[in-house]
């Protein structure tokens, strides 16, 4: 389950309003937690960033070499790809002629030209969606909500406990959102009062900035609206600046319930498949762009966008293909579309699958671990977010994930990737990362990456959403020059060559708790594509 994007909007635009060091009035005074655009490809030692060293690797050990392309399959919520820094570095399915209305390749896909939407229908797309534990509320609510639990029948125990464990964790999140509602509507009426209370002690309407400065607030609020007005003072920005970020977080909120957490929605009629169907394989449309492809664009050009044409940013990959398959809404996936996209994405030639979601629920998990051993037996290897709820996935489900169902065998060709923060001191996890001794494999950069949005235009954004795709375009960048390595052995190369963390670091979601990385995840330290090469020169060498 994910926060809404707009509630984390209009959190940080509260954040930054009430930190003058990041207002646009203080924009010559250095932030010491800024890094430069573009710092996931530095080298630690030449840049000082805690970078993947992936330019160092082009300049000194590839220079001469020839590469091959990669596919590298992008199973997100959409991506523009119109868009300049990506255009040229799309899959184009060779055996499909455009707009023709036919399926050419017999692929089971009406043309399927840069990949699939299998959240689309004939007449429209799925944009929101439910949460999945949403979902199973509301599937066997009926069946369960006033059954006596001594009498529920062997046949019915396990789906009686998903639906208790579900229920109980929809009705916690129902809860939560209504409780940050109210706090909304009551801080916008709060923070109008303290305003009018800090000009009414002033004296005036329109309070300079010296005499703001001067002013001694009473209790904690109105220490918080001084810090406001002062920087709307600056910047000579209205009021109603901050009662609209204020609204929007409230506007965010109610999305939410209304949508996300709401057990009687369900958009799934759009796609027009029969979703009960779990083996149904062709639904969907050919449109990849989806109605928000903000998420999938971003992941994508962090992968591959077009290097050295001037324009934008450079993606890691030099020479890697971006197949586009959109199965997330704003909302939770479900598995039966992210089964299915593994399996297009197989079998369509990628050898990379990037998937930047998860959730806290997956009924449908042995359908995934089918099309995960699938693409283990076609040997593509998968690249996972681990999370961004600073949790330890070793205790906490984040799905999917590289156990199999009912087993304790794992997908050997998974990588399972946390969040970076690109220092190298206590802070060089992502506070917001997820983590795991053993489920968790290395870390990657996550925080303040610029890439790649919709209509041309770039910006920063941050999880472990875009520390996997920099692990893909690592592994793009690999086996496009050592095609000969098999995925379990790049994933291995990329895993043992890790720039070590050997200092203690904060634990994510934790102030003061310090362990070692090597507590954090497998490696104990962050990708580095310069070591990655060296090594895979290593190997293919002796063969």
């Amino acid at each position: 389950m994910k926060i809404s994007t707009k509630i984390l909007i209009c959190l940080f635009a509260l954040a930054t309003l009430a930190n003058p060091s990041f207002s646009q009035s203080q924009k010559k005074k250095k932030d010491k937690n800024a890094v430069p655009r573009g710092w996931q490809h530095d080298d630690l030692k030449k840049d000082k960033f805690f970078g993947v060293s992936d330019q160092k690797a082009y300049e000194e050990l590839l220079k001469d070499k020839k590469s091959t392309p990669v596919i590298v399959a992008v199973i997100d919520g959409g991506t523009d790809i119109k868009h300049k820094d990506l255009k040229n570095v799309l899959w184009v399915n060779p055996k499909e002629i455009a707009d023709n209305g036919k399926d050419d390749d017999n692929n089971g896909y009406i043309d399927d030209i840069n990949g699939w939407n299998y959240i689309g229908g004939k007449d429209g797309m799925v944009d929101e969606d439910t949460y999945e534990a949403t979902r199973i509320y509301a599937k066997f609510r009926n069946k369960f909500e006033n059954m006596d639990p001594a009498k529920v029948s062997d046949k019915d125990r396990n789906e009686y406990e998903l639906y208790q464990k579900a229920k109980e964790f929809h009705l916690k999140k129902v809860d939560e959102n209504k409780k940050v509602l109210e706090y909304y509507v009551g801080l916008k009426d709060s923070i109008k009062k303290a305003f009018a209370a800090i000009r009414k002690n002033l004296g005036t309407e329109t309070p300079s900035v010296e005499q703001l400065g001067k002013y001694k607030p009473q209790g904690g609020l109105e220490k918080q609206a001084l810090q406001f007005l002062k920087t709307l003072t600056k910047q000579g920005l209205p009021d109603t600046y901050i009662y609209d970020q204020i609204d929007a977080g409230a506007a965010g909120v109610t999305h939410t319930l209304e949508f996300s957490l709401n057990p009687d929605f369900n958009p799934r009629t759009i796609v027009g498949d029969n979703y009960d169907d779990i083996n149904q394989r062709y639904y969907g449309n050919n449109k990849v762009g989806g109605p928000s492809a903000v998420h999938g664009t971003h992941v994508a050009g962090i992968i591959a966008a077009e290097r050295g044409n001037g324009f934008g940013m450079d993606g890691i990959a030099d020479n890697a293909k971006i197949m586009v398959l959109r199965v997330v809404p704003d909302g939770d996936e479900r598995d039966k579309d992210i089964a299915n996209a593994i399996r297009y994405a197989t079998d369509n030639g990628a050898k990379i699958i990037n998937m930047s979601f998860g959730k806290d629920f997956s009924p449908g998990k042995f359908k995934v671990d089918e099309a995960v051993k699938y693409a283990v037996s076609k040997d593509v290897l998968l690249v996972h977010a681990a999370g961004n709820d600073s949790k330890n996935n070793d205790k906490d489900d984040n799905f999917p994930c590289d156990v199999y169902d009912n087993s304790t065998d794992t997908a050997n060709t998974w990588i399972e990737v946390g969040a970076s923060s690109g220092k190298k001191n206590k802070t060089l996890p992502a506070s917001f990362s997820n983590y795991g001794k053993t489920n968790v494999d290395l870390f990657a950069p996550g925080t303040q990456i610029y890439s790649t949005v919709p209509d041309n235009k770039f910006q920063n954004l941050q999880g472990t959403s875009m520390a996997a795709p920099v692990v893909a375009g690592v592994a793009a960048l690999l086996w496009s020059y050592f095609p000969e390595l098999s995925a379990s052995q790049v994933k291995q190369i990329l895993i043992s060559t890790c720039t070590p963390m050997k200092k203690k670091v904060i634990v994510p979601g934790t102030e003061k708790e310090k362990v070692k990385m090597k507590d954090l995840c497998q490696s104990g330290g962050v990708i580095n594509a310069y070591n990655a090469v060296k090594k895979a020169m290593e190997i293919t060498a002796k063969k």
